[in-house]
């Protein structure tokens, strides 16, 4: 009896161990790797309905994403910067299979696809869809941008749990200057780099579709990097916060100065970003 109860237990943690949906990051050792030093920030945390993903591509983990179901965009990213000599542009946008039912595949899936695998379910109740931004007049904003990373990582960014409706004159100019920026800087200065990249929701600005309030747009756009070297010490860090207007004027910050920031969007604490803020 304890032989069939120890093998039950196992064949239990080897599910949960491959699941995309997560109860806990902490319970996914290769999800877990994508915070330093294994420090899962408390902000978020809390989100009615948030769930968290360890976003699966050609069976296996590329970045984690803590994702707002109701508002229907991403509380943040997390993943390591990996340097890109281009490719892997997608012309697809992914959806979360596990989002519409817990029981269905592992691995994003190609949102049309999927919707022609399953015509009489309808994917979209925890999750955007493509149609969501089709003539909306926003962009479909990557957190975890493509060109932070290598293929097939490049490709997992495009699916629609990492992207949140961007204005169009931020996104294609000072945000994506931003984020050259801090290529140049990982490439030259960090042995790894880890980055959050989140949204901080309106309180009543939507992307509606047939007068339903689909996707929130959010006010906000932040990062946050922890620079390290070869032994995992810090060696530099930074932050910076946008509005997401057409200002398109990205505000540089230190880990700190973010918290700050974020405080005022939560009657809960901040709490570290990284494991001790990343301080040397």
């Amino acid at each position: 009896m304890q032989t069939w109860e120890t093998l039950c237990a196992l064949v239990l943690f080897l599910v949960c161990v491959h699941a995309d949906v997560v109860e806990h990051f902490e319970d996914v050792p290769d999800c877990l790797k994508y915070f330093y030093k294994d420090k899962v920030p408390e902000w978020g945390a809390s989100t009615p309905g948030a769930a968290r993903l360890c976003q699966r591509f050609v069976n296996r983990y590329h970045f984690a994403t803590l994702y707002d179901t109701h508002h229907r965009i991403a509380v943040y990213s997390a993943y390591h910067f990996q340097p890109s000599n281009g490719g892997g542009r997608e012309s697809r946008w992914f959806v979360e299979p596990q989002l519409v039912n817990p029981s269905w595949q592992t691995g994003m899936k190609d949102g049309y696809w999927l919707g022609k695998d399953h015509p009489e379910v309808y994917l979209g109740e925890k999750q955007a869809l493509n149609e969501d931004y089709t003539h909306s007049g926003f962009d479909r904003g990557h957190l975890n941008p493509n060109g932070h990373h290598a293929v097939p990582s490049r490709n997992a960014t495009f699916t629609l749990t990492n992207v949140v409706p961007q204005n169009p004159k931020l996104n294609q100019n000072s945000w994506r200057i931003h984020e050259s920026q801090l290529t140049d800087l990982f490439r030259s200065k960090c042995s790894k780099a880890y980055v959050l990249v989140g949204a901080i929701p309106s309180v009543d600005n939507w992307i509606v579709k047939n007068n339903v309030k689909r996707v929130n747009i959010p006010d906000y756009l932040w990062n946050a990097y922890c620079c390290v070297d070869n032994n995992g010490r810090p060696l530099q860090s930074g932050a910076a916060a946008a509005r997401n207007t057409e200002d398109n004027w990205v505000e540089k910050l230190t880990v700190d100065e973010l918290g700050e920031f974020l405080q005022q969007f939560s009657n809960q604490p901040v709490g570290e970003l990284f494991y001790n803020n990343c301080r040397a």
